[in-house]
Formats: structure tokens, sequence, C-alpha cells
């Protein structure tokens, strides 16, 4: 008489363990779905399905797997404000004051080139990419638009031939068309403008697995392990994976993996209004050296910002909004976005960025088998892409 193996149980009395799990797969499951990756892509945002699609683009025949924490895309990928950007007057002149004019030139030209690319790759129609203009917006007597005003010029003059045409233009009698209040300079530039963040990573996620990434949803990883020829790699779950490579594109959360990293997490919160009668408002803008973000969406106003008020408290991974922060939300919008007018708050809530000491994002191979893609700085819709082909580079050296 036959008997049943220890590790295993009877299938009559409804008992398994994980071993029994995994023998009980069928060969179409094993065989498609849990064979041992090629590669596993730890994140599935911007930069983690770019690296995975860029990777299988190279290698057709290899098994490329994106384990995603959400059950679907859900880090500040999808959390942001929806702004294709390569950065503000102010922005640039600061970065140029703290790191010089070639970091600064540096950097444009990453986020500009990336913009292109995200564009060409997935289309402006796909991502809801509109281009009515990128602003930044200055109080009267504001010392900010002095600094800026007296470098704007040199501003041009330097950014000039990565776009090959001026850029940034005065235009402060577009305000009167706008409806705000209390302001009285305008920079403008055409190349900027607003996207749709969700229909970016619902298209970005539907032509990496029409092109034979999977991706696996609700899998959060809690460690992983590298060995001589594999990385063992533990879901929160119990489950395990061994890849042969990995690349770590976690953003804010890449200390829970990879500690000896310096990024830290930055909760970025936002609010948005039902739509408004009469709104004028069109575009992109910035206000108090970037720290406020607001932009028209839907007939209402996307506004975001304020961390500057509590750099400590939003040096934070966890989700959610603060009163001090909302409540400055409200006051721009009644003082300066919406003067005078009724309105009501549709909906709110926060993104978590990885921030740094730099404004570069790490791109790098930390051991053999894993490679870290992370700290995008607020500006993976502009970066993603160009990180993801850097981080797939890495993979074939």
């Amino acid at each position: 008489m036959g008997r049943t193996p220890q590790n295993t149980t009877s299938l009559d009395d409804g008992r398994f363990t994980k071993s029994d799990l995994r023998t009980m797969q069928s060969i179409w499951e094993s065989g498609h779905f849990h064979r041992s990756p090629h590669l596993a892509v730890i994140g599935g945002g911007i930069v983690g399905l770019f690296t995975a699609l860029f990777h299988k683009r190279a290698h057709p025949h290899h098994h490329v797997l994106v384990l995603e924490r959400g059950p679907f895309p859900s880090g500040a990928s999808v959390k942001n404000a929806g702004f294709a950007c390569f950065g503000s007057p102010s922005e640039l002149l600061a970065d140029m004051d703290n790191e010089g004019a070639d970091a600064m030139l540096a950097r444009v030209e990453e986020r500009w080139l990336g913009l292109l690319e995200l564009r060409n790759e997935l289309g402006d129609d796909a991502i809801g990419f509109e281009p009515t203009g990128g602003h930044e917006v200055y109080r009267a007597h504001d010392p900010l638009y002095t600094r800026v005003a007296e470098r704007f010029d040199a501003l041009n003059d330097l950014i000039r031939p990565l776009f090959g045409k001026t850029v940034f233009h005065w235009d402060d009698q577009a305000l009167d068309r706008t409806g705000m209040a209390g302001l009285e300079h305008l920079a403008r530039t055409d190349l900027e403008g607003p996207l749709d963040s969700g229909a970016l990573m619902n298209t970005l996620l539907r032509k990496a697995i029409a092109e034979g990434v999977l991706f696996r949803p609700c899998a959060e990883v809690v460690g992983f392990e590298e060995g001589s020829n594999a990385v063992l790699i533990r879901l929160a779950d119990s489950a395990e994976i061994h890849a042969a490579r990995i690349v770590v594109a976690t953003n804010a959360w890449t200390q829970e993996l990879l500690p000896q990293l310096e990024v830290v997490p930055a909760r970025g919160q936002v609010l948005l209004t039902n739509p408004v009668p009469g709104l004028r408002l069109r575009g992109t803008y910035h206000y108090d050296e970037g720290f406020y973000y607001f932009r028209d969406h839907a007939g209402g106003v996307l506004l975001g910002g304020g961390r500057n008020l509590d750099f400590t408290g939003e040096t934070t991974a966890q989700e959610g909004t603060t009163p001090l922060i909302q409540d400055a939300l409200v006051r721009l919008l009644d003082e300066v976005i919406l003067p005078g007018t009724n309105y009501t708050i549709a909906r709110r809530w926060s993104g978590i960025m990885g921030m740094g000491s730099s404004k570069s994002p790490i791109v790098e191979r930390t051991s053999e088998r894993v490679v870290a893609a992370v700290r995008l700085g607020g500006m993976g819709v502009a970066i993603g892409i160009r990180v993801a082909r850097r981080a797939a580079g890495l993979l074939q050296e």
C-alpha cells in the first residue's frame, strides 16, 4: 500500500504546505508563469517597466518579470501631478549656484531628451500630453523675481544650444488671461505642458506586456540574497523566486532593499478641485521656487506642494495629508489661483518621491547580479525612460 510522502498531505484532508502548492502547479503554470526569470525587476513604475521593456527588446528569448507591490503600478509614477517639465528658471539658476553650470546643463539635457523619448515611444495622445506651456509666476515685489530677472538672459544663452531656440520668455500680460491675483510677473516656455500620468502608465504597462514582459502585481519584495548563480528574492507572501539578475527600481522605498544607497522618501501632497465654471487657467505653473505647482485638469485646478513648510514631517514614506500643508494649499487657491471664486475640493492625495543630497539619479551596479535605478528626485516623468535605458545597458555589461 502506497504512502503519502512526509512533506505532502492527502488531497482528501484539505491540508497543504507551501511545498504542496509548488508541486501542485500544472506544467503550464510552471512553464510560463513560475519559471525562473533571466531578469526580475522590482518595482513596476516608469523606470521598472521601461527597464524590463528595453531588456526584453535586447533579449527576446529572455524571461523578464516585473514584481509590483500593488495591484497595479502604485508608486510616484501614478501619484504625481502630471507635469512634463524640465525645470523653471528659478530652479535652474539655483541648481547652477549649488552644483555649477555644467551639472545644471547636463540635468536639463537629460530631462528634455527624456521627455522627447517618452513622447516618441508612447505617443502624445496616449499619454494625454497637452502643449499648453509651462510657467513660473512671481508675486509683486518678490525678491525671487529680482534674482531671476537679473540672470534671465544669461540663463537662456546657456541652455539655448540644447534646444536650438530661446526657451524662456517674459509674458506678464498673460497673467490677465489666467484669472489669478496678486501676481506681477510670468516667465513662459512653450516646450512644457501637462499630461495624464494614469494614461501614461496604462499605455506603458500594456506595451510591456504586449512585448512579452510578465507583470506580477501584489508581489511585495521583502528581501533578496545574492548567490553565485542567481538571486533569491523573497516575497511578503513567503513565495521565493530565483532570478539570474535583478534591477531594483523602488525609488522612495530603496533603503528597504539597498540600505547602503542614499535615498530618502519625500512626500508630496496634492489636491484637486471640482470643475470651476469659467476656469481660464491653462498649462503647468510653478510658484515660490517650485515648492508649489499647479495646473488645470478636467475643468478644475490640480495643486500640490508646500513640503518646505515641514521638511522633517514630509520626509516619510507614509502616504497621507496634513492640515498644515493642505491649509496652505487652500490659502494659495483663495488668494492667488481662484480669488473670489466658489469652488470645492474633489480629492486629496500624496505621492512619495525618492530624494537625496544630489538631484542626480542613482543608476549603478551594486553587485555582480544587482543593478539599482533609483532616486528620481521628483522628475520621474522626465528622466524615467533615460534612467531605465541606462539600467538596461548595465545589464549587458
